[in-house]
């Protein structure tokens, strides 16, 4: 005969701020690579890279170092995001998110209206990466001062006496 053992119910952890900002910048930098590579399978792209250009743009050296930032900036707040104090952390992400999505509308420019759904839902995803990022810093949670702890001019006040 069996018994019937009890529901349990999963376990949900608090995740800390600090690595759900990361995880979406990660997550962002997926995207933007996946998106670069489809790009290779439309008709044509290989041919207008091997030509010299992207979209309406010549393919120069000020071009490529564009690209870099683009990518190089989302990359380097996976890092940031985990290491960065708290109060910077929260800035340099509402401050990074908030210039990265017209950024993230802007590569639709050159597209044809043939791909139009696929620009558009790549783009939709990107902002919404960028809207989680933008939320999770703007929610930070704060810690309240406890009744022992001293403020800034008491500590300020110990450290001259001492």
């Amino acid at each position: 005969m069996r018994t019937r053992q009890p529901a349990t119910t999963l376990e949900d952890q608090r995740i800390p701020v600090q690595a759900k900002l990361a995880a979406a910048w990660t997550s962002l930098m997926f995207f933007y690579i996946y998106i670069d590579y489809f790009h290779l399978y439309q008709p044509g792209a290989i041919d207008q890279i091997r030509g010299g250009g992207i979209f309406e743009f010549n393919i120069t050296p000020t071009l490529m170092t564009v690209f870099v930032a683009v990518i190089g900036i989302p990359a380097l707040m996976v890092m940031l995001s985990m290491t960065l104090p708290a109060r910077v952390n929260r800035a340099t992400n509402l401050v990074v998110a908030t210039l990265y999505i017209p950024v993230t509308v802007f590569n639709a420019a050159g597209a044809s209206w043939d791909w139009a759904f696929y620009y558009g839902f790549h783009i939709a995803i990107e902002v919404l990466l960028l809207a989680f990022i933008l939320r999770s810093a703007w929610i930070w949670p704060r810690t309240a001062l406890s009744a022992t702890m001293p403020t800034s001019r008491q500590a300020d006040r110990a450290q001259q006496q001492a």
